[in-house]
């Protein structure tokens, strides 16, 4: 009898030693799986890929749900899990998207994706901005990337002038970029392609493609569809009608800005420039900003002697444009190319009072010119 008790307290006691087992593993188990979930989570609301700046266009249609938004997100991967963005907008009650296009990236995280559907504009938090002004060369761009970021001059010079960089370029704007910029004669591909505006930067130490690739997006964007709505500009040179090339096109505008000291004059400069090279045999244009750039530096005053330097890019040498831009252009130069006054100036000058003065004839430019700056003197 003692034995049979005996049996039944020690199948009691291993009864409970399993049960505790069990709901210890049990335990663990729950614990185990509520840290794995907490780290998957986690690590799901963090960028798909951090360092992919690149970006995916995503249409968001009026009416669509969170989950049919996630689903579009995930086959584009723009994020990792469909599932676990709907449950962050659920959790975090983030609803009333805007719909539209949206340009978002694998490197943006759960909430700067939420709050771009939210405002109906792509939202990640800019570090600093760069402006760019109108009339820069490209190593005046070089100095404001340098003061800006922690990229050097001549770092920033050297990539963007390495021919592997430029067909890099090519590839990713094969109408932008052309066989034009690898002319000899040429002084720096891309200069005159970087356009001139203020750019926003979400990371501290952007890379030279990633400064480079917003300009030239910025360049496709707006002066590659003001050439070609209008198609080019038709010149007439020695009786034969052509249509200049885009880069031909940024080169002439590129001559206007950095010749225009307002806002009215530039249509009047691009009709000088133009009737100057459709005159049979073509006039040179003289102009003084193409010798100071075939000098390298900047002066007050451009010397007779200065005219005579040896460059493709002096027009007082050489007729037609040079061989490539000297500076940014704004669209403002641009659409004076396109759209030039109807005049028949040949001749123009700067005075020192801020204006321009136009002629027809050497004669009056002369007299223009001993008014307004030989009497200055």
């Amino acid at each position: 009898m003692n034995n049979r008790n005996k049996e039944i307290r020690d199948s009691k006691s291993f009864s409970k030693l399993l049960s505790s087992i069990i709901i210890g593993l049990i335990l663990i188990g729950i614990f185990v799986l509520a840290i794995g979930s907490f780290f998957y989570i986690n690590s799901s609301q963090k960028p798909l890929n951090p360092d992919d700046k690149s970006t995916t266009k995503i249409e968001v249609l009026p009416g669509e749900s969170a989950t049919m938004i996630g689903e579009k997100l995930e086959k584009e991967k723009i994020i990792k899990n469909s599932t676990m963005f709907k449950y962050y907008l659920k959790f975090n009650n983030i609803s009333n998207f805007q719909a539209g296009s949206y340009e978002l990236s694998p490197s943006m995280t759960f909430k700067q994706i939420a709050k771009s559907l939210q405002k109906g504009e792509v939202y990640i938090p800019v570090v600093f901005k760069m402006n760019i002004p109108e009339g820069m060369t490209i190593e005046q761009i070089a100095d404001i990337v340098a003061k800006k970021t922690s990229i050097t001059k001549e770092d920033f010079l050297r990539e963007v002038n390495d021919p592997k960089f430029i067909k890099k370029m090519q590839k990713k704007h094969p109408k932008l970029i052309t066989k034009d910029v690898f002319n000899k004669d040429i002084k720096y591909p891309l200069e005159g392609y970087l356009f001139p505006a203020t750019y926003d930067f979400t990371e501290k130490n952007p890379s030279v493609e990633e400064i480079v690739e917003k300009m030239l997006n910025a360049t496709q964007e707006n002066a590659f569809p003001l050439w070609d709505k209008y198609g080019g500009i038709l010149l007439k040179e020695e009786g034969k009608e052509r249509r200049l090339s885009f880069h031909e096109f940024l080169t002439f505008s590129s001559l206007v800005e950095r010749e225009a000291s307002g806002l009215t004059d530039r249509a009047k400069i691009a009709s000088v420039f133009i009737n100057r090279m459709e005159e049979n045999p073509p006039m040179p244009l003289q102009t003084d900003p193409t010798v100071l750039y075939a000098l390298g530096r900047h002066k007050a005053v451009t010397y007779e002697s200065d005219l005579k330097v040896d460059s493709p890019y002096n027009t007082y040498i050489n007729t037609g444009l040079p061989p490539g831009p000297i500076a940014t252009s704004g669209k403002e130069s641009m659409e004076s190319v396109l759209n030039p006054a109807k005049t028949d100036y040949l001749y123009f000058l700067a005075a020192k009072d801020g204006k321009n003065y136009f002629s027809k004839t050497y004669d009056e430019h002369l007299k223009l010119k001993a008014e307004h700056i030989d009497s200055q003197q």
